[in-house]
């Protein structure tokens, strides 16, 4: 099997970004949706995407967002892939010229053949669990299956922490996985020796 890759998402400070790339991560993502206790502006940003050393992709999360925004975001800030957690159709995904990934919200197994058919020039698709009324990622987890192969990478997300995630990884098999508050010391708030555990339970699978 593959190297699991490993995005650590909600980095709001300098320092967490410094922390997530020197236990491991591959990835960051920052939060623009404003109604997240995660959530960034254009100055917090920019502290964090310097933080960072080379070869880390920077992921921006939008939920719902209109294209205006989007764009203003792109324009303050250099995001390497966007993710779509809302209801942003396949059009509105590709609009920014920009590689993304869109989330699919779910509760089980399910057939995602029209997501990929849909979506089909995503860099990739996000499972995360279906939370009525959350958007932007809930902590909660989903029942894990083994999809077939999708024709693309996919990320699991959802609930994952150190003590579940090399279960997750031998049951469902992704490209990569997720995290947010499993790694918290506080929403917003990255717990540096979680992030830590977190990296080495992946790598060790």
């Amino acid at each position: 099997m593959p190297m699991v890759r490993i995005k650590i998402c909600g980095i709001t400070n300098a320092e967490d970004a410094r922390a997530a790339a020197a236990v491991g991560a591959d990835a960051i993502g920052l939060v623009f949706y404003r109604k997240s206790p995660r959530a960034v502006d254009a100055v917090r940003t920019q502290e964090v995407l310097t933080a960072l050393p080379p070869f880390i992709t920077r992921v921006g999360l939008f939920v719902n967002a209109d294209t205006a925004e989007v764009a203003a975001t792109l324009q303050q800030c250099p995001l390497d892939v966007l993710q779509f957690h809302g209801d942003e159709s396949p059009s509105f995904c590709r609009h920014f010229d920009r590689p993304y990934i869109k989330v699919l919200r779910v509760t089980a197994a399910q057939d995602l053949r029209p997501a990929v058919d849909a979506y089909h020039d995503a860099q990739g698709l996000l499972l995360d669990c279906a939370a009525p009324g959350v958007w932007g990622g809930s902590g909660q987890s989903f029942d894990w299956w083994r999809l077939p192969d999708l024709g693309k990478p996919w990320i699991l997300a959802g609930g994952l922490h150190a003590g579940n995630v090399a279960e997750a990884i031998a049951i469902a098999r992704p490209y990569a996985v997720d995290v947010s508050s499993g790694v918290e010391m506080s929403p917003g708030r990255k717990d540096h020796d979680k992030m830590a555990q977190f990296v080495a339970r992946v790598r060790g699978t």
